[in-house]
């Protein structure tokens, strides 16, 4: 069931050099209960995607709605929704329990012992109960973060927005709150829509992301779906760290082959009636492959190739290679107990059940296969 709704929504701005489209034709449905994470580059629309739901934004043209109800021309506090921000946004002079406070006070007619009993709820939940007495200036950030949901808890609202909640905190911090997210997610049972640019935050959190590029919603999906399944070269190259490797090729209708200044690429059967069904039989292609799925190979074969490693970067449990194919800069991620240096001629394979591929356009002809495994019987319990 869609708890909230963008219905072909569109929000244009004015400018001095013209309008701008931030968001355009927008549609997606957010299931009651659900962790749903907008993710993409600078620029593209997410945080306003997020403020037009939140009424700090006007809608141009289409409708959004919440439990059913079109909200355009609703005021920000009559939409049942509670807001966290990139900054943290505290009153310096007020205590902790007093922030969380503060809107219920503002805002609602609950009785003092009711807000009371909310805050000391959220606090419990949050870990932050013998904090409640500090003033923002001596709580850490992580400890500011914390009291900045509380204060949304409290609302006990239909759908909780997050605007890059956890971007001030350093790297351990972030890995720590995104698990305390999930959890407090969990807990509630509240849908969430939360913002982030950082593609490791959505592939955690979410329970779909929604990626956008432009002002244009890419794809939504699961993560799995987004990572194995993308529906774009776009989503392909911006899920996943280190990037997809992309090929650009030039399709040989009498072969079937891809083929590059130095490299000549044997697609399957099956793979070749795809892209003869999207390009026509000729044009360019880009084939994509994930690094982790790139294989050192020991033997000749139509989908290998011999590169030299120009950079070696050891992560402990794997080395990302970094090595050149047809003038494009390629990696390859391998068990980090090999001995690999700068200078080595190796020969990969692309094998072909793990490559993607695109049109010119950018729209995907076919994706790699992903067979689900099975936990081995007697570790579930």
């Amino acid at each position: 069931m869609a708890i909230a709704e963008y219905d072909h929504v569109t929000k244009v701005f004015d400018s001095e050099d013209g309008d701008v489209v931030a968001i355009e034709d927008l549609n997606v449905a957010i299931r009651d209960g659900e962790f749903l994470v907008l993710v993409g580059p600078s620029g593209c629309g997410k945080s306003t995607t997020l403020r037009l739901l939140a009424g700090l934004e006007t809608v141009t043209d289409g409708e959004i709605r919440i439990g059913g109800e079109v909200i355009n021309d609703e005021k920000p506090k009559d939409r049942d929704i509670a807001m966290v921000f990139q900054n943290y946004a505290l009153y310096p002079h007020k205590t902790a329990r007093e922030n969380i406070a503060f809107g219920l006070e503002m805002t609602t007619s609950l009785s003092g012992e009711e807000i009371s009993r909310r805050v000391e709820r959220a606090a419990s939940m949050l870990d932050i109960e013998e904090l409640l007495d500090r003033r923002p200036k001596a709580l850490s950030g992580g400890q500011k973060q914390r009291v900045a949901l509380g204060r949304a808890i409290v609302r006990e609202p239909t759908v909780f927005l997050m605007d890059e909640p956890l971007s001030n905190l350093d790297a351990k911090l972030r890995t720590d709150m995104r698990a305390e997210l999930q959890q407090l997610h969990d807990q509630l049972d509240v849908a969430t829509v939360y913002v982030t640019h950082d593609q490791t935050e959505a592939m955690t959190m979410g329970d779909r992301i929604a990626v956008m590029n432009d002002g244009e919603l890419q794809q939504l999906g699961t993560p799995l779906e987004c990572y194995y399944e993308p529906a774009n070269e776009f989503v392909a190259g911006f899920i996943g760290s280190p990037s997809m490797n992309f090929l650009r090729l030039e399709f040989d209708p009498e072969t079937g082959r891809g083929l590059g200044e130095d490299l000549s690429y044997e697609f399957t059967d099956e793979q070749r009636r795809e892209i003869r069904a999207v390009t026509g039989g000729e044009g360019r292609i880009t084939l994509g492959i994930r690094p982790e799925d790139v294989q050192l190979a020991t033997t000749d074969g139509s989908d290998t190739v011999p590169a030299t490693v120009d950079v070696v970067e050891p992560m402990g449990r794997e080395s990302i290679l970094h090595f050149d194919v047809d003038g494009t800069e390629m990696t390859a991620a391998v068990p980090g107990d090999l001995t690999i240096e700068h200078g080595d001629t190796l020969r990969f394979r692309f094998p072909h059940d793990q490559i993607h591929a695109f049109a010119d356009d950018g729209e995907a002809i076919f994706t790699r296969s992903r067979e689900g495994q099975s936990l081995p019987d007697g570790v579930k319990l």
